[in-house]
């Protein structure tokens, strides 16, 4: 009778036991779908469009202008002797952004810069391209046993720097390869962003769009403002708000800042909390007023041995740059050049093959 009732209890036991493992099983199953497969589109988060705010604040201002003009008699208006400041007087003065806080004073030449135009045929080669607004020159170099790719960009408008979304769309597993991102907007030259769909935290501002404001605690951010320039600002210490009502063009979240003010912003210590040490690496940096640098490094094969991050930081001071920012890297590490992918992407050292990413940022019409 005992042996019967004791094995009665064991069936019962193994029985939760086995229900126990399902669930954990189907649970366990569930967050990795949820975490890297499953696609969800997002709404954009307090979407704000830059540059329709500036079409309808004109557009407000030109009809308040003109209903007062209607209401004005001669005695109201400005003396004829009184000097009006012209927009001639005013071109070429430009306030530039103050990086510690991410602020940045609006330029009336902001909108000539970012005018868009291309009239004429451009001077192709394997490794440059030259038109009249854009002009890239691609270098291979060999640093510490690592194959680096560098793109020397130069624009005549901050216009031409750009990102894109995968599939067009913000979400959550929404990927593609950097290649079929750049070839879908027509880009001229383009590395991978910043993987923003992989976190659930970090600012997301694209094209003047904001996409998420949700702060990733003390995360370094790289903020292009919308006269070209770079700034490094701290999430913990300005909304994402604030840097769109300062000019914000694009944010890219992931870090950490490499250079500022042409000085090294890591150390060789903490380094490798951060990143492990040698890996492929994506980094995008600013010479001077827009001139960049786009600089993808291979790793992880017996050719390309990768770039830790402090030697990052190294290389892009030695090229000059004032400020760099690193972005996603390892497998992620892609640039594409005149509709070919130009280094040797990979994820574990054996086969060459790109990673699908979140979003790029590109040099296009």
């Amino acid at each position: 009778m005992f042996f019967k009732r004791d094995k009665s209890m064991k069936r019962k036991r193994n029985k939760w036991l086995l229900l126990y493992c399902l669930v954990l099983t189907a649970f366990t199953a569930y967050f990795l779908l949820d975490t890297f497969v499953i696609t969800r589109v997002y709404s954009q988060e307090g979407v704000q469009n830059t540059a329709q705010q500036t079409i309808s604040l004109t557009a407000d201002n030109s009809t308040k202008e003109n209903d007062k003009s209607q209401d004005e008699d001669e005695s109201t208006k400005a003396p004829a002797g009184k000097k009006e400041t012209t927009q001639k007087e005013n071109s070429g003065k430009r306030s530039r952004p103050d990086r510690s806080s991410g602020k940045r004073s609006q330029s009336k030449s902001d909108s000539a810069e970012n005018a868009i135009t291309k009239n004429n045929s451009p001077a192709v080669t394997e490794d440059s391209y030259t038109d009249e607004n854009i002009k890239i020159e691609i270098s291979e170099y060999n640093v510490n046993d690592t194959t680096v790719y560098i793109a020397d960009v130069q624009l005549k408008s901050a216009g031409y720097l750009k990102t894109a979304l995968a599939q067009g769309l913000y979400g959550k597993n929404v990927t593609a390869k950097t290649s079929t991102i750049a070839s879908g907007v027509n880009a001229i030259l383009a590395i991978n962003g910043d993987y923003y769909g992989a976190q659930e935290k970090g600012y997301v501002i694209r094209n003047g769009v904001l996409y998420r404001s949700t702060a990733a605690k003390g995360r370094e951010d790289l903020v292009i403002y919308s006269d070209g320039s770079f700034g490094i600002i701290n999430e913990s210490q300005v909304s994402a708000e604030e840097l769109l009502a300062n000019g914000a063009q694009q944010v890219l979240s992931f870090g950490p800042a490499l250079l500022t003010d042409g000085k090294i912003a890591v150390d060789s210590s903490d380094e490798v909390r951060r990143a492990m040490a040698s890996n492929p690496r994506t980094a995008i940096g600013i010479v001077d007023e827009l001139h960049y640098l786009f600089v993808v490094s291979d790793g992880r094969t017996t050719e390309s041995e990768g770039l830790s991050v402090y030697e990052l930081a190294q290389l892009m001071q030695e090229l000059g740059a004032k400020t760099a920012y690193n972005l996603d890297g390892g497998g992620s590490s892609t640039m594409y050049f005149n509709g070919q992918v130009v280094n040797n992407p990979t994820s574990n050292g054996r086969t060459i093959n790109e990673r699908s990413v979140s979003d790029i940022v590109y040099i296009g019409y």
